[in-house]
């Protein structure tokens, strides 16, 4: 095959607006060979940035010295720029020539992208084989987007599924399976489009139409803009979904915890985690939806690092110095609220439906605690429970009780969302808050 970086080119065609884009560090060789991987800047949504595709074409895509070096390039002008980076990878690994000189090639592409995390937003898309220290560099990006047929792995694969894009989403590495290339382009551009420029620079603000009538049902809809929302994770975490999205044309993350009813689990915390972190890296509002009957408390949970993966969303959201505005429309008892949306997680507004239960137990556990006096000799012990259960919702529980405590700031009417949302959001644009002087929080990842 001719090493020519067609394959390369025609994806990075795909990415640029109009398929226009500047080539820079060309003429590299690698091993008398073209470096294996396409360099460009240009305009992607009307914003400059910076991007590199692997050409399978050339010499396989493997990765050498002089090929990591044109990419750090990329990485060093990023930095003083303030750009984008979206890397498209598709390689079938590095030199191996005996010696110890293909592990750092690597290895210094991944300290930049290290140092560049929470600087410029950082997209992988996963074209074709991704494997070994690619597979962790790619996978160390704010999101990846994978095309259905392309590979993605640590080691080489020896299960049915493994290495496909689509176990890698249910995972949580992977925020987007797309069909083919053009549709993972398409995916980067949307999620490009919702993030600033850089740490430094405001979030980006476009023209908007309102969404339809409000509905209960369809959260995130009803909240964003119309057609807006782009929702990322969507394989991985069961109970939670999290979305980029704009209220009246300017970026917020929303989360919802009312996907299914079920309890937070390990995945939909790391899942809830990682998205307030990286829309607090850059400054993106973040609006969480809750309506959960608490933490999965049982024992393959906790098997399963629940207790670790809760600290964590614990930590993430009490860290986060970007807007905060916790919506409750349903339950939120005991440790959720106080983990998610509670004034000591640092929201800065709260939120409620007039028909909301906040309290430290579940109103059927709270009944047991205390009302158990009052369902002695009843006849129908299940009939009295539930109805005390009503009565507590009503009463102690309720959102009227919570603003009275203090504990929230409004209780609304449902359909009166968008608008409560949008005032919050009014009042909290010019928020300045800092953090202690430190070198980094110790979250139990």
């Amino acid at each position: 095959m001719e090493q020519n970086g067609t394959k390369a080119k025609e994806r990075l065609a795909l990415l640029f607006d109009g398929g226009t884009y500047t080539e820079l560090d060309a003429l590299r060789t690698e091993k008398d060979a073209p470096a294996a991987v396409v360099c460009a800047h240009g305009y992607v949504e009307g914003q400059p940035v910076c991007a590199f595709a692997q050409s399978p074409d050339v010499s396989s895509g493997v990765m050498g010295s002089s090929t990591a070096g044109k990419i750090k390039r990329l990485y060093n002008l990023a930095a003083k720029t303030g750009a984008p980076i979206i890397g498209i990878y598709d390689s079938e690994g590095v030199y191996v020539d005996g010696t110890a000189d293909s592990l750092s090639a690597y290895g210094k592409l991944i300290a930049c992208a290290a140092k560049l995390s929470g600087v410029v937003p950082q997209i992988s898309v996963i074209a074709g084989v991704c494997a070994g220290s690619a597979a962790l560099m790619a996978a160390s990006a704010d999101f990846v987007i994978a095309a259905e047929n392309a590979e993605l792995y640590l080691t080489p694969p020896f299960g049915t599924d493994a290495g496909k894009p689509a176990t890698a989403a249910k995972a949580g590495v992977v925020a987007a399976v797309a069909a083919d290339d053009a549709a993972a382009m398409a995916e980067a551009k949307a999620i490009l489009r919702m993030l600033p420029a850089n740490n430094l620079a405001g979030a980006p603000i476009a023209e908007y139409a309102e969404p339809d009538a409000f509905s209960k049902d369809a959260l995130i809809a009803g909240i964003a803009d119309a057609d807006s929302a782009v929702t990322v994770y969507d394989a991985y975490g069961d109970s939670v979904e999290t979305a980029l999205a704009s209220v009246r044309g300017m970026t917020v993350g929303i989360i919802t915890t009312a996907k299914s009813g079920s309890p937070i689990t390990a995945d939909d915390a790391a899942k809830m985690a990682r998205f307030v972190r990286t829309c607090d890296a850059f400054s993106i509002p973040v609006i969480t939806a809750v309506d959960t009957c608490g933490f999965s408390d049982d024992t393959d949970a906790a098997k399963a690092g629940s207790l670790r993966a809760m600290a964590s969303l614990c930590g993430a959201y009490a860290e986060a110095t970007t807007v905060k505005i916790a919506l409750i429309t349903g339950e939120a008892c005991g440790a959720a609220f106080s983990a998610i949306a509670g004034r000591g997680a640092g929201s800065d507004y709260v939120i409620a439906w007039d028909d909301a239960a906040i309290a430290p137990l579940r109103p059927e556990g709270a009944v047991e605690f205390l009302w158990h006096d009052k369902l002695k000799g009843a006849a129908d012990v299940s009939a009295k429970r539930a109805e005390l259960a009503k009565e507590y919702k009503a009463t102690l529980a309720s959102a009227q009780k919570a603003a009275e405590l203090g504990v929230i700031d409004s209780v609304i009417a449902a359909a009166d969302t968008r608008k409560a949302v949008i005032e919050a959001l009014d009042l909290l644009e010019g928020k300045r808050v800092t953090n202690l002087p430190k070198k980094h929080s110790n979250i139990p990842f």
